[in-house]
């Protein structure tokens, strides 16, 4: 198999051969290939947090193998090739069928297994305060417990690889500890710590921060705060939803600059609910309202919301206008840097790499987009 199309760091046009899974050889194309109309081509994009699409939840008790695959059938056409299936706050029977259901649909389709680099955890040990509670529930926050995490890999076949919890969480320091030992990357979320909780949790190896600038009170001390805590701390990578309505382009840009590209990831932290119609929607005795404007809320208001209605490849485009960084750094930001920190095989666009591509049209201007053309999972196209 091969495919002609512009390098997504470059612009430059090459010619990629793939044999079997691996990209065979990547070279210039003819001159006469250097046409407008040829798509860009980047590795594809490794979104570390998704909740589900089109009214499934991966957290739902009586989610199916089926479910899971249509879901991730989804996000294949949004030029994913990896993804975290995010599990939330709730039971730990509902975590564990989640969990359960997810690695059934693994081990059934070797391309499932392909695509799902491991699983999200976001919670349940988080604060249970309004505000940096977010949409989770209540009565499901609880302290940090081991024998919790087992239960988690036993019922996902040892996929989670991921855990947000709040610095401040009961136990969160041992629990940090010990799950660094075991490969399970930490990151913190819907917290309202203290400085010295934060560099806490850093020392016993936390390394991200959840969608810094959300899961927080709305109001805070101008400093010091967890904004500036984190912000500050070279240990903690960002992940960032760049989905035009999470955060402000003022706070993208900041981020960025601080960190620097390499340190931040970009997630859509794609709700459940999204690619649903406008309208209201009742999950799990919750009930949120997924806006004409693409917003997702919890019911009953419109400031507090639900995750996002957006997918990956739209939070890149939207990214590149809010922050003003280039084309090829917002897809590394959606690829490379997600699957290093994460401890992933990383890929590139050059031979021996694994061949996860995804081809585009960036379409730029007040309303930017990426126009999917055709996605390749482990040299199969998918579309």
């Amino acid at each position: 198999m091969a495919l002609i199309a512009k390098r997504y760091d470059t612009g430059q046009p090459v010619r990629i051969e793939i044999s079997g899974e691996r990209i065979a050889s990547v070279t210039p194309a003819f001159a006469a290939s250097r046409e407008d109309h040829l798509p860009y081509v980047a590795p594809g994009f490794f979104d570390l947090q998704i909740n589900g699409y089109g009214g499934v939840w991966f957290s739902d008790p009586h989610l199916t193998e089926d479910a899971v695959l249509k879901v991730l059938r989804q996000y294949q056409t949004h030029g994913v090739t990896r993804l975290c299936p995010t599990v939330i706050t709730t039971s730990l029977e509902s975590i564990c069928a989640g969990l359960s259901a997810i690695r059934r649909a693994c081990e059934r389709e070797v391309w499932a297994n392909q695509m799902v680099a491991g699983c999200h955890v976001e919670g349940p040990f988080i604060s249970a305060e309004d505000g940096p509670r977010g949409a989770h529930p209540r009565e499901h926050v609880r302290a940090c417990d081991w024998k919790e995490l087992e239960a988690w890999q036993a019922a996902s076949g040892n996929r989670v690889c991921l855990v947000t919890l709040a610095s401040e969480a009961v136990g969160a320091e041992e629990f940090i500890h010990r799950a660094t030992l075991n490969g399970i990357t930490i990151a913190l979320g819907h917290s309202a710590a203290t400085t010295d909780q934060i560099a806490a949790a850093v020392r016993a190896g936390a390394r991200l921060s959840t969608h810094l600038g959300n899961g927080a009170h709305p109001m805070m001390p101008r400093h010091p705060n967890l904004l500036w805590d984190q912000l500050g701390e070279s240990r903690l990578a960002a992940s960032l939803i760049t989905d035009g309505h999470h955060i402000p382009a003022s706070f993208v840009r900041s981020v960025i600059r601080a960190k620097g590209p390499r340190e931040c990831v970009i997630t859509c932290d794609a709700s459940g609910l999204a690619g649903c119609p406008p309208g209201p929607y009742e999950t799990q005795g919750q009930v949120f309202e997924v806006l004409s404007n693409g917003k997702i809320v919890v019911g009953g208001q419109r400031t507090l919301l639900a995750g996002s209605a957006q997918t990956t490849e739209h939070c890149v485009s939207t990214c590149v206008k809010l922050a003003g960084v280039s084309l090829g750094t917002a897809c590394d930001m959606a690829g490379d840097n997600p699957a290093r920190i994460l401890r992933r095989e990383r890929i590139a666009l050059s031979a021996g790499n694994r061949a996860d591509l995804v081809l585009f049209h960036h379409h730029a201007g007040e309303n930017p987009r990426l126009e999917i053309v055709q996605t390749i999972l482990a040299g199969q196209p998918t579309q």
